[in-house]
């Protein structure tokens, strides 16, 4: 590849700073934190699991059926709602506490009993070995665990496992009181103390064995049940309802929901009868006073047919009989209406809605009234159901109010027409009657009281049979009611916990326990500012890496005269091979050393290339022009009393006498000399550019040490006078914004010839490898015999 292709590949778009590949090798080399890792998250997550009550959800459906019309010609207000709204309501009520109170009401709920576990205990229900009941007109301590031993079938001791508990008064209020002594009582005996009052029988018979329970009032049940009821609708727009518990027993779960249903299907169906009943009380309380009447005018009847001894009348009197009779039995209907007019009245004007029974069960069919009261009823029973769960400044209460208002007054209006209508019939009646007892006077003394006497008989009977009639037709009615609503499918339990998930806490354990050290390594590699790879200094840098300097583990710096066979001597070597590449063959070479900084190995760097081109048989000379730092003498052993400085200040004008011996062959060294006031201003000076044009002339290689660019502006004035520049980056030393400042050099400042070197490699904490010649071909194998050698001496 020629060096303007080479140029070309490195002024490609810049990549990412974030080397996806490069992650695996290091996530790879941290496997025991990420087994350790595994294996705690593992175990948390066992823990958590056989530790955790574990929760199951019990589920059935339900239904509801849509409101209704009292009828089809009649606008309903009450019925106005839309289906969304109604279940929503039904929804309110089936959550709401009054029936979870009338559910909890049929269970026996209040002892909940528990068994050991291996890490938790777990509740029971029904095949318990013991049963406990409490009194609850006494005070009872709750919400904490009581354990039941017994070593006879006869006694048993109570141990309080708790530190304090709630204490129930008989009052209804509570008071935390410190954990109890423990005692011994008697199977099936109550046992009493200021604190408690239980009978506990022995079910199971056994004549050794221990238990626990936990005693709950009823307002915390409530509380735990209503709130933690689930409704769904099954299916969008349909009113088939999902009732769902999350609960730690299967079995009870299902008994709440099966008796929730049906205590709301009770609830349900005494509403429906209660207008019945309404109807019922009111005919039995009439039919009272006229069967007292009628026995009193049959017996009457009776004795005076047997004093007399009139038996049968004539056919005139049968006549007049019959029609006082009918007209009678048709007033007094009407007076029975009326009397109900009035205590309809009565009842609208003190909006007693409670006792209000429909018209149509005491024979009154007018359609209207009928419709309005069935109205009525219906606002006034979701009004009530509504309040179990609202209050009245709720929307549905405050509409479920102005329904029941603009019902009073239209059946207010109505009222005063069919009462109206009712006085009118009864004055025509009565004019009717008094009309036909004018015959009634011509009549026979004895057969008149015998017709007065017999007329009262056939009333009340009419009245009582009519009343009876009536009375059987509401109770046929009551006994014909059924529920709207519906179950369609009785409770059942998953046999999958809801809570804890083990399979799912399983995997959550396993992938937190990967996520967290392979995070740690991305979130590392993230916020590393440091170069640490080479291949991301290869990425990054526009110019070429020349080779890769392994980390210098001995304490000796000039690594390739005293430590020959070693990586890094060959790191040294490989650059020396890769250089020849950049300049013609036999050409004199000049080239200066620099960094960023100070630290990154430039003086290394310089003097160990220095020796391995004096190795080669090439004159060659270090210069270090590094004056504020001077270091290069004490590693060859030298004074620095003479040096560049002398030079460049014109204490020296001959150049040879501040050439110093290396003490080895080919290698001579210019040290920097005494620490001038003014560096910068002496490498401006032509003396300096007159140096290095005489050393040119004398040696085949001069290497110039410089100070970091970094830190001194005159090093970047140096880089005409030599054919090249080699910048120097550390291992996890030198911070990645060098990089750009290097290629600012070549993209900004159009420097040219310009070449890096990664030192301080240190191979075994990277994922380092196959990066080619240039990065230190047969370091593996200088390791290797250095390895050998190492066992030899039984180092």
């Amino acid at each position: 590849m020629s060096i303007d292709q080479e140029e070309k590949d490195f002024f490609q778009e810049e990549e990412s700073s974030f080397d996806i590949k490069a992650l695996l090798p290091k996530i790879l080399n941290i496997w025991p934190w990420i087994l350790g890792s595994l294996i705690l998250f593992s175990g948390l997550s066992y823990y958590y699991t056989e530790t955790t009550t574990p929760s199951y959800r019990v589920s059935s459906k339900f239904f509801i059926k849509e409101n209704e019309k009292a009828i089809s010609f009649f606008e309903n207000p009450a019925m106005g709602e839309d289906q969304g709204l109604g279940i929503t309501n039904e929804t309110i009520i089936l959550k709401s506490r009054p029936i979870a109170d009338a559910t909890l009401s049929k269970l026996d709920f209040d002892v909940e009993y528990f068994e050991d576990g291996t890490f938790i205990k777990r509740e029971t229900y029904r095949k318990t070995p013991i049963v406990v009941e409490a009194d609850w007109k006494s005070p009872q301590l709750l919400h904490g665990l009581v354990r039941v031993n017994w070593k006879s079938a006869t006694d048993y001791t109570l141990v309080f496992e708790e530190e304090g508990y709630t204490q129930l008064l008989p009052n209804g209020s509570t008071t935390s009181v410190q954990k109890p002594e423990s005692k011994t009582f008697k199977f099936g005996e109550w046992a009493e103390t200021p604190h408690f009052k239980l009978k506990i029988s022995n079910a199971s018979g056994q004549v050794s064995g221990t238990s626990m329970f936990i005693l709950r009032d009823r307002e915390y049940l409530i509380n735990n049940y209503s709130y933690g009821l689930i409704v769904e609708l099954s299916q969008k727009n349909s009113s088939i309802l999902d009732l769902s518990l999350i609960v730690p027993n299967r079995e009870k779960g299902e008994k709440y929901l099966d008796a929730l249903m049906e205590t709301y299907l009770e609830l349900e169906l005494f509403e429906k009868n209660e207008i019945a009943n309404r109807t019922i009380n009111f005919i039995d309380s009439q039919v009272a006073g006229v069967s007292d009447s009628l026995t009193f005018f049959e017996d009457k009847l009776q004795n005076y047919r047997s004093e007399n001894k009139i038996y049968n009348l004539s056919n005139e009197s049968s006549t007049v009989f019959t029609q006082l009779t009918e007209i009678e039995t048709q007033l007094s209907q009407e007076n029975l209406k009326r009397r109900y007019y009035q205590t309809l009245q009565d009842y609208l004007v003190r909006e007693n809605y409670t006792e209000i029974m429909v018209p149509s069960g005491l024979g009154i069919d007018d359609p209207y009234l009928n419709g309005l009261i069935e109205n009525l009823l219906s606002v006034q029973v979701e009004r009530s159901r509504l309040m179990a769960t609202q209050t009245e400044l709720s929307p549905a209460v405050r509409e479920a109010n102005k329904n029941l208002t603009d019902l009073n007054k239209s059946i207010r209006e109505i009222l005063k027409n069919v009462d109206l209508n009712n006085r009118m019939t009864i004055a025509d009646l009565e004019n009717r009657k008094a009309s036909i007892e004018a015959s009634f006077r011509s009549l026979p003394e004895a057969e008149q009281n015998l017709i007065r006497i017999q007329r009262q008989a056939t009333l009340n009977e009419n009245i009582y049979n009519f009343l009876s009639e009536k009375r059987a037709e509401s109770a046929i009615s009551k006994a014909s009611n059924t529920p709207s609503n519906k179950i369609i499918e009785y409770a059942r339990a998953g046999m999958l916990q809801v809570s804890p998930k083990p399979v799912r806490n399983y995997l959550a354990a396993i992938l937190i326990g990967l996520l967290i050290p392979i995070l740690f390594v991305i979130g590392k590699e993230f916020f590393q500012t440091k170069i640490e790879e080479p291949k991301f200094l290869e990425k990054r840098l526009k110019i070429p890496v020349l080779s890769t300097i392994l980390h210098n583990k001995t304490n000796e710096n000039l690594v390739v005269f005293k430590a020959g066979k070693t990586g890094i001597a060959e790191g040294f070597r490989s650059l020396r091979s890769n250089i020849k590449f950049l300049v013609p063959k036999e050409k004199q070479l000049t080239f200066m050393i620099t960094s960023t900084i100070s630290g990154e190995g430039k003086t290394f760097c310089a003097m160990n290339l220095a020796s391995v081109y004096s190795l080669t048989g090439k004159k060659t000379i270090l210069v270090g022009c590094d004056m504020r730092k001077p270091k290069i003498f004490e590693d060859f052993g030298l004074k620095n009393d003479v040096g560049l400085s002398t030079y460049l200040s014109g204490q020296e004008d001959d150049f040879k006498k501040v050439i110093k011996s290396s003490g080895y062959e080919n290698l001579d060294l210019i040290v920097s000399g005494p620490i001038p006031p003014n560096p910068s201003e002496l490498l401006f000076t032509s003396n300096f550019e007159k140096l290095v044009n005489e050393l040119r002339k004398e040696y085949d290689v001069v290497i110039l040490d410089t100070p970091p660019v970094g830190l001194v502006s005159e090093t970047l004035d140096l880089l005409t006078l030599v054919d090249f520049t080699l910048f120097v980056f550390r291992q996890n030393y030198s911070q990645k914004i060098f990089i750009d400042a290097v290629n600012g050099l070549r993209e900004q400042k159009g420097v040219k010839n310009i070449y890096a070197i990664f030192n301080g490699l240190d191979s075994s904490k990277i994922s380092y490898g196959g990066y080619g010649y240039s990065y230190g071909y047969g370091y593996g194998y200088y390791e290797d015999e250095n390895k050998k050698r190492n066992k030899k001496l039984g180092i």
